[in-house]
């Protein structure tokens, strides 16, 4: 790092944990996320959802770092209840539900191997949990991993503890290590996947080479490096002998020989027994009728070829089987990625189907989830016909709110007969979480239109939705009441959009969706809306333009009105040569003159 010239020392980028870690791992940045620190041991304290907001010292134990104005620990609850009081017989199935089990066996074998004794195993410490929203599970994050790899404090040799009985002792209690440990499919499944990383580190040639190519990339940095020295009186001799050799202190083991007595270690107590096959990432399509339907999954097992199938019944009747491929043909993402997938419809107006994925491998072991079948209802929403009709994901200077504020819009339009009461319908940036924010208590007349801060500012007004709208690409949904089951009415996506471009129907309520370069937010999209200029009998001139003071003024005698984005008349002039907008918000308007001319400006 150099600051205006001068090196500070070698430092690493360490990527921050926040919504935008869980938008580009998940796909989805609305859950909740909770920082871990200790003592975040996961024990039960209660069914009570606030007893999880214990203290330690001046922060939270478990720190919920989004959604804190709702701060709801129901989801974090529910989990450390399930966890520690599910009998073991039970515990694997109903943990699955509301937790991504597999991965994080996968981290769990990775924490041991490392010796991460500062992670949630041994120390209680350093992890986050987060809801991801897509899938209704909770997601394990490691989290400040640099007490690792020979680094001690504490005494334990961590090159040759044993992987089954890593944790602490004492009556300290870690029931996400000891709990799992005790469910012997789980076991096996962790053991499985301690031996795929095994495999990986055993490979010293290749492993060495690439741990002796980032010696040489960071050498040179390490040598001038003025603050180096500063931290136990290491040298550049040092950093090339710790490499191969213990340094004293806390420093117990040379990088390479760790890997060695680890590796060797961690294969002598390693138990292994044929697993049933691992499935995860479950997911399926939208049930609507007479379209396309698909079912995909996740299965790893030690067959490299397991038999996987989608288990399922149509209204509850004969149990059927399609096969799922893993070919990139079937729904199924890319041809030998593991994931398999079927699209065993479409299915009719009406029908309900329930299903499992099933996988079995060579020695006839299988594993079926979920362990209860999914079920799907194919049922045409009888909902009004509302239209997601126009929308801004990168608004600079566009339209204000009302606090002065260009955030992101979108606009609702009623293409019914009829008009609609919007109090029990929903609207969401996460198709797969319908009911994440409620419309206010307002009827939307037929052929009206309404514009939807999308500001996440909820507290600032009944038309500010609770999350945004982002401009690399994503989706948009309006969903009917919980009673039709958050029916669909309407969704929407988008790939990357400029500034002060909107996306919007090329006519209302109809497709294509096309972009605007002259938005038209809160009106008609139609070619005679109030944005269209089309034979207008002649201009209007005003200055300035964009308007930044109180007053615009006009080169001749103006006669006719200034309208806001939502088509309503704030200001009217007579034969005016100039016009106070002192008292108007910074945004878009339009001036319409008694001839029919029609000029925009800013006010700023």
């Amino acid at each position: 790092m150099y600051i205006n010239g001068n090196y500070y020392g070698l430092y690493i980028i360490v990527e921050h944990i926040d919504e935008e870690f869980a938008g580009s791992r998940f796909g989805n940045k609305d859950g909740n996320l909770y920082k871990c620190l200790y003592p975040a041991d996961l024990k039960y304290l209660g069914t009570d959802p606030d007893l999880y907001k214990l203290m330690s010292g001046d922060r939270r134990v478990y720190e919920l770092t989004q959604n804190e104005e709702i701060d709801d620990y129901s989801d974090l609850a529910h989990f450390i209840n399930v966890l520690n009081n599910t009998p073991l017989n039970e515990l694997e199935c109903e943990l699955i539900k509301i937790f991504n089990l597999n991965d994080y066996l996968k981290v769990m074998a990775v924490d041991v191997i490392t010796g991460n004794w500062d992670g949630y195993i041994y120390n209680k410490n350093n992890f986050y949990l987060y809801y991801n929203t897509e899938t209704d599970r909770l997601e394990y994050i490691p989290y400040d991993l640099d007490n690792t790899l020979g680094i001690d404090w504490l005494g334990p040799d961590w090159g040759t503890r044993n992987i089954y009985d890593w944790e602490q002792h004492g009556s300290e209690v870690r029931p996400l290590y000891t709990r799992l440990l005790d469910v012997p499919s789980i076991k096996a499944r962790y053991s499985f996947y301690m031996k795929q990383l095994l495999d990986l580190l055993s490979d010293e040639d290749s492993l060495f080479a690439s741990i002796d190519n980032i010696r040489s990339m960071i050498g040179g940095s390490v040598v001038g490096d003025p603050y180096y020295p500063l931290d136990y009186g290491y040298n550049y001799g040092t950093f090339l002998s710790s490499y191969n050799q213990a340094l004293g202190g806390h420093v117990d083991y040379g990088l390479k020989p760790y890997i060695q007595t680890r590796v060797a270690s961690a294969l002598q107590q390693l138990v292994l027994t044929d697993i049933q096959p691992a499935i995860n990432y479950i997911s399926s399509s939208k049930a609507i009728p007479d379209q396309e339907y698909w079912v995909r999954a996740f299965v790893e097992d030690e067959d490299p070829s397991p038999a996987v199938e989608l288990v399922y019944q149509v209204n509850f009747g004969a149990v059927q089987y399609a096969q799922m491929f893993d070919d990139g043909q079937h729904e199924d993402l890319t041809a030998g990625d593991g994931f398999y997938g079927c699209v065993p419809g479409p299915f009719q107006n009406g029908q309900t189907l329930s299903w499992q994925v099933q996988a079995t491998d060579n020695l006839n072991h299988a594993s079926l989830l979920p362990c209860l079948p999914a079920v799907v209802h194919f049922n045409v929403s009888d909902g009004p016909l509302l239209f997601i009709n126009e929308l801004m994901a990168d608004n600079e200077t566009v339209l204000a709110d009302e606090h002065g504020e260009f955030d992101d819009w979108f606009e609702i339009y009623n293409g019914d007969d009829e008009a609609v009461w919007l109090g029990d319908k929903y609207a969401t940036d996460n198709l797969a979480n319908p009911d994440k924010w409620q419309f206010p208590d307002i009827t939307l007349q037929p052929g009206a239109f309404l514009l939807f801060w999308a500001d996440d500012q909820a507290g600032q007004g009944p038309l500010h939705a609770g999350f945004k709208l982002s401009d690399d690409g994503e989706e948009l949904g309006i969903f009917n009441n919980s009673a039709s089951g958050f029916a669909l009415l309407d969704s929407v996506s988008w790939e990357k959009q400029d500034n002060d471009i909107s996306y919007g129907r090329q006519s209302d309520g109809q497709m294509p969706w096309v972009l605007f370069t002259e938005p038209t937010p809160g009106a008609s999209n139609e070619a005679n809306g109030l944005w269209e200029n089309a034979g207008n009998s002649g201009k209007i001139h005003f200055y300035p333009n964009p308007v930044s003071g109180g007053t615009v003024y006009f080169r001749d005698p103006f006669t006719g009105g200034l309208y806001d984005s939502y088509g309503r008349k704030v200001w009217e002039g007579t034969d005016a040569m100039q016009g106070n907008v002192s008292d108007l918000t910074p945004g878009i308007y339009i001036l319409v003159g008694r001839d029919g001319a029609r000029e925009k400006f800013v006010l700023r």
